[in-house]
């Protein structure tokens, strides 16, 4: 099979070369270029030039998700050098950057349109809830590294902010729909006008239907699901330079789940098989005003409603936030950026994982401050700033950085960071009481191991050094790396306290295990991205990392289980993505992915091919095949851990089509 794939490059190449006189490419609707100096806004919260940014960042833009082949936000995200993305089963997903990879990886920022979707309850991201029409985002910004000192708490490892179109962008109709092995159908549709000459809207909606992967050959997983959703985005912009948005979105679904949990009976294990029910919404508005080309402000206002019903637990989640940012100059050399921000978030959760009280409202006050310095003719950019926050878990924190970024050609650009970040703890930590596991012990007597919260569980801490370089020598050829050292401190263990008996019935002891900071560690790696436009009709992007974990756990601690953490993230990684314009309307696009293996999740290293052939017969109309992990009829990406049973992920083979009017 891999020959097959490494035959069908070369013979596309050739079809490829010999036709480069004959149309007009796609490819240049993109230059290399415009990749370089495309704008971004999560490195310092303005738009700036990717070249300009001291961060390690990775853009990933429309014309890319339009030649994944993805269907999904996760599956996007595979593209992003640098991040690890493990499918655990159909609907679920462990996605981190730089270690520390787990279905909640909890040092990893996500946001849409800058309203976070990490979740406090564990510190992390339900991927399953999280999405919109495809055709609608603009870029996804994946940066690497701290990102807290404007982001805040949890932005530890990486920042991922999804951006969508703005409506103008937006007007017309739109329709795509397909099936296929995995992809039982799906449905998108998306009609956007213009009020008047400044006003513009779109309303969008979706549907899909996943199948279930295998859990052993043959052997169905309980893990299809099915999902809706539907939302609008609408601006007004003036003259005089306001602007104002509003934006929103509702979603039901039902997702297969398969959880096991203890028992106090023999085997001492059920197994609970069920759909998840999940809903909910969101409502955005944002204002901006510009005062001068080096002076504006914007002020966002969200509102978010989870519902989320599974086998274990049962959440309901109210979150109101409130963001306000002003950015001025200083000078003829320094500009500033500032803001304040307040979230207030109320659940209310139920089930048999357990959480004392069952009800909690926290608030976040936080402020951040940001100056740019530009000195010796502009070569030399410093940036210095820090992040306060009070929450209520853990008092105030106080997450400074400094950057430095150094071009001494327009083409090469050097830059290096110390930043620090924390990882608040999540209601997990600090609030629940779950039963982990039951055995016989000696003597005929039941042992429950019991999950306890400890409010006294503080921040997991990070010093970060990076230093990165950024080059385009060649107008065909692009380059950038990125290396880092991380030292952790207070990182979380379990740690297990004194039995006791509980007469209960049966009678049974109970051991106690608390989550502590009793582990300090370290990372460091390599990220490589690359693009070379080996013809005006062929692309190649290319991506390797590199990353090292080193955990330690303190002497006193009893936790022999955390350490092996070092191993749930891939060593080394590489990908190969092609894009090809072939005659006849075509394009043939392929990605090859290398991932090492996870001796902690009992995962081998494997090689991944996805492959996407696209026809426009018009300028309206698309048509596509694609195929996803083509080596493999089925294989495991994540293991199994504590409430999370993983599938093998099966070939998907769909076809689609995209019709705009």
């Amino acid at each position: 099979m891999r020959c097959l794939f490494a035959c069908s490059v070369l013979c596309l190449f050739a079809l490829t070369s010999s036709a480069q006189e004959q149309e007009k490419p796609d490819l240049t609707e993109v230059g290399l270029e415009q990749l370089i100096n495309m704008e971004v806004t999560s490195v310092s919260k303005k738009k700036q030039s990717v070249a300009e940014a001291a961060v390690a960042i990775f853009v990933i833009t429309q014309k890319d998700i339009q030649r994944s082949g993805a269907t999904s936000i996760p599956e996007l995200l595979r593209m992003a050098p640098g991040l690890n993305v493990a499918q655990i089963d159909a609907n679920k997903w462990a996605i981190s950057s730089r270690g520390f990879n787990s279905r909640f990886s909890n040092k990893l920022l996500v946001m849409i349109d800058g309203r976070t979707v990490y979740t406090p309850l564990f510190s992390g991201v339900f991927w399953d809830v999280q999405d919109t029409l495809l055709e609608d985002i603009e870029r996804i910004e994946v940066i690497r590294g701290p990102g807290a000192t404007l982001w805040g708490a949890n932005a530890v490892n990486g920042v991922i902010n999804i951006i969508t179109k703005r409506p103008r962008e937006t007007r017309g109709g739109m329709f795509t729909g397909g099936l296929g092995s995995e992809e039982k159908g799906f449905a998108g549709f998306r009609y956007g006008d213009e009020i008047d000459s400044l006003s513009y809207y779109r309303v969008y909606g979706k549907y899909f239907n996943r199948d279930n992967f295998v859990l052993t050959p043959g052997v169905p997983a309980n893990d299809s699901w099915d999902m809706f959703r539907a939302g609008f985005r609408a601006e007004k912009s003036w003259i005089r330079g306001d602007s104002v948005t509003v934006q929103g979105d509702l979603y039901n679904g039902d997702i297969g789940d398969q959880e096991t949990v203890p028992s106090l009976a023999p085997p001492f294990l059920v197994t609970l098989i069920d759909d998840a029910e999940v809903s909910g919404g969101n409502l955005l508005g944002r204002w901006e005003r510009k005062f001068a080309h080096d002076s504006d402000m914007a002020l966002r206002i969200y509102y978010d409603r989870t519902n989320r019903l599974d086998t274990v637990h049962r959440e309901n989640r109210d979150t109101f936030d409130m963001d306000f940012q002003h950015r001025f100059a200083w000078g003829s050399r320094q500009e500033i950026v500032w803001g304040l921000g307040y979230r207030y978030t109320n659940d209310d959760i139920s089930g048999i994982v357990v959480f004392d009280p069952s009800s909690r409202a926290d608030h976040l006050f936080s402020g951040f401050i940001q100056d740019e310095i530009r000195f010796y003719n502009e070569e030399f950019r410093l940036t210095v700033g820090t992040k306060f926050e009070n929450n209520d878990y853990t008092g105030t924190e106080i997450q400074p950085n400094v950057r430095m970024l150094w071009t001494p050609e327009e083409q090469h650009t050097i830059w290096g960071a110390i930043s620090r970040a924390v990882r608040t703890p999540s209601r997990f930590e600090h609030n629940a009481v779950i039963n982990v596991s039951a055995m016989p012990v000696q003597g005929g007597l039941l042992a429950l191991t019991v999950l306890l919260g400890d409010p006294d569980f503080e921040s997991e801490d990070l010093v970060a050094y990076e230093l990165g370089y950024r080059a385009q020598p060649d107008p065909k050829f692009h380059v950038d790396v990125a290396l880092f050292y991380n030292d952790y401190r207070n990182l979380r263990t379990f740690e297990t306290g004194n039995p006791f008996f509980v007469p209960d019935i049966p009678p049974h002891l109970v051991v106690p295990l608390t989550p502590e900071n009793r582990m300090d560690g370290h990372t460091y790696g390599l990220e490589v991205a690359s693009t070379w436009m080996v013809t005006d009709r062929w692309k190649l992007a290319a991506g390797y990392s590199h990353l090292q974990v080193q955990l330690n756990r303190e002497a006193n601690s009893t936790d022999t289980a955390s350490e092996n953490a070092e191993g749930d993230t891939p060593k080394n990684q590489f990908q190969l993505r092609s894009f090809i314009d072939l005659p006849a309307d075509l394009k043939w696009d392929a990605t090859l992915y290398f991932v090492d293996s996870l001796f902690n999740q009992e995962v081998s290293s494997y090689w991944r091919a996805d492959m996407r052939l696209g026809w426009y017969p018009g300028h309206n109309v698309e048509v596509s095949f694609t195929v996803q992990n083509l080596f493999h009829q089925e294989h495991p990406e994540f293991g199994t851990s504590f409430l999370i049973s993983r599938s093998e992920i099966e070939r998907n083979v769909y076809g689609k089509l995209v019709i705009r009017f």
